[in-house]
């Protein structure tokens, strides 16, 4: 399997290669430039596993939700890269890849809500939970929502040790008061490391995109139209 990954839906820009069983990975957390860093990432990891865009079997990228011009950004990019070597695409959900590295760190959460700074007083959030294989499974809708609107699912009551994930924590402390969250891992942002992972089961199914279905997910639908 050889799959490439990329994100940069927030401050955080990376590039991931999955070659066989061999993961190469390429990051720094950016205030911009993103547009100028993801190529070279790209590049360099192909490089390094001696590889060209033609040898891989798929393209995955986080689809959002996140800044604007970033997911803008990785959704382009991938579009323009599977065009180009006759390719399919896979997209993934930025919250869930945050979710994804907190199981993926440790072991004994099994359910988490995702903040994410979404900017105008608002969090970009959603619930997921630890499948048996391991990976992240939705359990509702991903949402954008001033941070009192966050909920925890009733299907959660008595969940002992919820984790919170990502940085709408840090900007809305008051999202670690809620009822049920347990531990906080406040600094984390979303990675191709955890994208290219949550990708392998859709190429495995064959569940590809075409590359024009490569599209961002905003959430927020009027992020771009004059306020009154």
């Amino acid at each position: 399997m050889r799959l490439l990954a990329l994100d940069t839906a927030t401050e955080c820009c990376s590039a991931a290669l999955l070659a066989q069983d061999r993961l190469l990975t390429r990051e720094a957390e950016l205030a911009r430039g993103h547009a100028e860093r993801i190529l070279p990432m790209i590049d360099e990891v192909l490089g390094e596993a001696g590889m060209s865009l033609r040898d891989l079997d798929a393209i995955a990228f986080g689809r959002g939700p996140g800044s604007f011009t970033g997911v803008r950004l990785a959704a382009s990019v991938a579009q323009g890269l599977a065009f180009g070597a006759d390719l399919g695409v896979v997209a993934i959900s930025d919250l869930r890849a945050l979710a994804q590295q907190v199981f993926d760190e440790d072991g004994g959460v099994t359910h988490a809500l995702v903040c994410n700074d979404a900017r105008m007083k608002e969090v970009y959030w959603a619930c997921f939970e630890r499948g048996d294989d391991g990976l992240a499974l939705a359990c509702g809708p991903e949402r954008v929502s001033p941070p009192g609107r966050v909920e925890l699912p009733p299907a959660w009551s008595g969940v002992a040790g919820v984790a919170g994930v990502g940085r709408g924590f840090s900007v809305y402390p008051t999202l670690q008061a809620l009822p049920g969250v347990a531990g906080v891992w406040e600094r984390l942002l979303p990675r191709a490391a955890e994208v290219v992972r949550l990708a392998v089961p859709e190429l495995v199914a064959g569940r590809l995109l075409g590359p024009e279905a490569a599209v961002p997910v905003y959430l927020r639908d009027d992020v771009a139209r004059p306020q009154p």
